[in-house]
């Protein structure tokens, strides 16, 4: 229970990788809050959490609205009297989510504002607005999520690979500067293939294999963790090798 009485928001809370954090911080002993667009899920998926033994609270919020993202802080605080650890998984390749799948050039430039506004703007939001909580309560982490699409390039998603290499370098160092003085840790944990989809099987690694979700949420939560105590500013690939094998 090495999370015992802390209190873990998460964005994207409401499914995938997000929601195994949720589920895992929980039973850690966290109280968790999940943020996500999707009021629906929230409900279950945090019933369902409640329904084991664990804590949980929801706010419906679209990462893209400021206003949202600071009310789903509020929550955190009201419901359970701090934010100590921040986890951003809300995100998504634009091109897959909007299914627009024209070259660059034809693109409607609304695909990749969205893709921009979702995968970086919304973390730097929820980064901002928890910076304020945990520098009250002089400690806290913040985990980034990236993507070794952000070190890669990607000539179709190219809002999310731009937005992922924001946050796995500028946003993370910059605000790893900035929250020292207030005992904030923030790092940035940037995977390789996962199995959140079948499609994911395809990309190589060196391991020859893509990653199970449970193990990118183990790192997360190693990270989240007293034993990272050390770390900060740094942005992490959990890939299988990608970024280390040959390119062309």
């Amino acid at each position: 229970m090495q999370f015992q009485n802390k209190t873990v928001l998460i964005s994207g809370g409401a499914s995938g990788m997000g929601l195994l954090c949720g589920q895992c911080f929980a039973r850690q002993g966290a109280n968790v809050v999940l943020a996500d667009i999707n009021e629906q899920a929230l409900k279950e998926k945090t019933a369902e959490i409640t329904a084991f033994g664990g804590k949980a609270a929801f706010a419906v919020c679209d990462v893209r609205d400021y206003a949202q993202v600071t009310a789903a802080c509020e929550t955190a605080v009201s419901v359970f009297g701090a934010v100590d650890i921040l986890i951003n998984c809300a995100g998504g390749a634009e091109t897959r989510v909007l299914n627009h799948h024209e070259e660059f050039k034809d693109m409607p430039i609304s695909v990749y504002d969205w893709g921009i506004d979702v995968n970086l703007k919304g973390q730097f939001y929820f980064d901002h607005a928890a910076m304020k909580q945990m520098a009250k309560q002089k400690q806290g982490v913040i985990i980034n999520i990236g993507s070794i699409t952000g070190e890669e390039g990607c000539s179709a998603n190219v809002a999310y690979s731009t937005a992922k290499s924001g946050v796995m370098n500028g946003l993370t160092k910059s605000l790893a500067r900035y929250g020292a003085q207030y005992n904030v840790r923030v790092v940035c944990v940037s995977p390789g293939p996962v199995l959140t989809r079948p499609g994911m099987a395809s990309m190589k690694t060196l391991q020859g294999r893509a990653a199970q979700p449970q193990e990118v949420v183990d790192f997360i939560l190693y990270l989240a963790s007293d034993k990272a105590a050390f770390i900060t500013g740094t942005n992490h690939f959990i890939d299988g090798g990608r970024y280390a094998m040959e390119r062309g």
